[in-house]
């Protein structure tokens, strides 16, 4: 009996190397222990029963074509942070993708409330996950952080670079960060700083095996975004025993929790470099974040993730036969 077949169209395939991809490529490993998938940059025809279309805008062109395709199957739709809050307040064609989808994903626990009253009833949330991973140990002799994101408005990296120069006289805080200059603007800025700040280091875009690395040798995560509908490095962090410091948006709430205590406000580098030298001053300060962290972590735990997505698509899919291969 052949299993039914889902295409999963996906703006970023493997050369981005961003959360979208990571995203696409895992939902693709989860689902094939029942279904065929395929991923796409685009869709243009190809048979499929169902699609999951990640980015309400820029899949916008796939999710129409389906909508208008004869004997169309049911569509989901997959909401990132710049979805969620940026394009569907703002633009036609992402609003269109929310009402032609039959479901919506959103991936954290306050994002179906920060939908338009309209689509709420047809959204789920849907924690991504990722393989808890030991802590590696820590030097003592300074205070390490990471900031891990692609250079661009969206990850407010002037934030991390104004925290990088309140601190440049404290020898004992280092910062890494990690990413490629998509603005080469804030690219030209972090050279410039790496130059000024001795305690900064601007590593570019790293594999992800090799930034999951940095997380784990690192006391604390930097995630300064002021749009983001769920990280990936926030639960990367946090299934690694590494401590987020965030910025207090709807996106980091939804996964870190309404009462913890690593917040900063959105482009508040003062804040954050406050907040850095607190943490180093004050040891148990990392230690309280961190057990906060542990607590959240069996939210990010793959088999959750894939129980909630074949829910999702057996449900959608519920007139044809599921088989199950290993």
């Amino acid at each position: 009996m052949s299993r039914p077949s889902v295409c999963i169209v996906t703006p970023a395939l493997a050369a981005a190397n961003n959360g979208n991809w990571q995203t696409a490529s895992r939902w693709a490993r989860m689902l094939r222990s029942h279904y065929r998938v395929e991923l796409l940059g685009e869709w243009h025809g190809e048979p499929a029963d169902a699609m999951i279309a990640l980015h309400a805008l820029r899949s916008a062109d796939s999710i129409a074509r389906w909508s208008q395709a004869p004997r169309r199957g049911p569509l989901v739709v997959a909401l990132t942070g710049t979805d969620l809050y940026r394009d569907i307040l703002v633009d036609a064609r992402a609003q269109r993708s929310l009402t032609l989808a039959d479901r919506l994903v959103v991936l954290h626990e306050r994002a179906v409330d920060d939908l338009p009253p309209a689509h709420r009833a047809k959204a789920v949330a849907c924690f991504q996950s990722t393989p808890a991973r030991a802590p590696a140990a820590k030097t003592a002799r300074h205070l390490r952080v990471v900031m891990v994101g692609h250079l661009r408005e969206e990850k407010a990296p002037q934030t991390y670079f104004e925290a990088a120069r309140r601190l440049a006289g404290r020898e004992d805080i280092r910062l890494d960060h990690i990413g490629a200059a998509l603005d080469p603007a804030f690219g030209r800025e972090a050279l410039a700083l790496q130059q000024a700040c001795p305690g900064y280091r601007w590593l570019g875009a790293l594999p992800h095996e090799a930034t999951r690395r940095h997380i784990q040798r690192a006391h604390a995560l930097v995630h300064t975004s002021r749009i983001e509908g769920g990280a990936h490095v926030v639960m990367e962090a946090i299934c690694s025993g590494t401590p987020v410091l965030a910025t207090r948006i709807s996106g980091n709430v939804g996964m870190l929790g309404r009462d913890y205590a690593g917040y900063f406000e959105p482009g508040d580098g003062a804040g954050l470099a406050t907040l850095l030298e607190r943490c180093r001053n004050v040891p148990a300060i990392l230690r309280a974040l961190r057990e906060q962290c542990a607590a959240r972590a069996p939210l990010f735990e793959p088999a959750r993730e894939q129980a909630g997505l074949l829910d999702l698509v057996h449900e959608l899919l519920n007139d044809l036969p599921l088989e199950k291969h290993p």
